[in-house]
Formats: C-alpha cells, structure tokens, sequence
C-alpha cells in the first residue's frame, strides 16, 4: 500500500510540476519544440522502420565496444593496483 502512495505522489507530483512549469512562455516554447521533434522522429521511424532499426543496432554496437575498452581499462588499472603492492610489499595479493 505505501509503495502505491508513494508513485502516486511521485507522478501526481511531476504532472502539477509540468504544468506550473508551463506557465513560462520558454517553457511553453520548448515543450513545443520537443514534442515537434517527438512528432517528426517517430513519423520517420513509421515510415522506415528498416532504417530506424538499422541505426538503432549501430548504436548498440557501438555502446558495446565502448563498454568493452571501459572494461579492459578497469581490469588493466586493477593490475596496475595489484602489481604495485606486490612491489610494496613483496607479498603477491593471495598470499
């Protein structure tokens, strides 16, 4: 029940904020714009859904391969660490 309570404030909250925050002439603007853009991309991904799928697997191939090099940059970093204590110590990590 308190969960319930809970999202509920959170979306209740979100919509009274989007709508003060419309009050504002930029805001307005922007609001407009974006769902503009809104309209115009998911026409687009209507109307060639072979293209929008196209991109949408570079991007993830993409995000892939950086999350990759990020991996392999925190494996080498973590055997730097370790191979800078077995200096320090003389010790290796599981001994």
């Amino acid at each position: 029940m308190g969960k319930r309570k809970f999202w509920t404030g959170v979306i209740g909250g979100a919509i009274v904020g989007g709508i003060v925050a419309l009050f504002d002439k930029e805001a307005r603007s922007y609001a407009k714009q974006k769902c503009a853009d809104m309209k115009a991309t998911s026409s687009h991904v209507i109307k060639n859904p072979s293209s929008s799928i196209r991109q949408l697997q570079s991007t993830f191939e993409q995000m892939s391969e950086k999350l990759n090099n990020q991996a392999e940059n925190a494996i080498n970093a973590i055997e730097q660490v370790e191979d800078t204590i077995v200096k320090v110590t003389g010790k290796g990590i599981n001994e």
